[in-house]
């Protein structure tokens, strides 16, 4: 079964996020020392003000 692709979905652009990060993971791997600001998760928890901040406006 073959499936045509909308141009309008063709026409969309790479993520810059996403970009960064793959680019970031390709020096890493290559040996290059990086400190990623891509895509990704903090090594330390979130402030407990934020928390209560999110909880109040969810």
């Amino acid at each position: 079964m073959s499936k045509d692709i909308s141009s309008r979905v063709l026409a969309i652009s790479e993520s810059a996020t996403l970009a960064v990060d793959a680019k970031a993971k390709a020096l890493k791997a290559a040996g290059r020392p990086v400190i990623g600001f891509g895509a990704g998760e903090p090594d330390f928890p979130t402030p407990s003000h934020i928390v209560e901040a999110a909880q109040k406006a969810a």
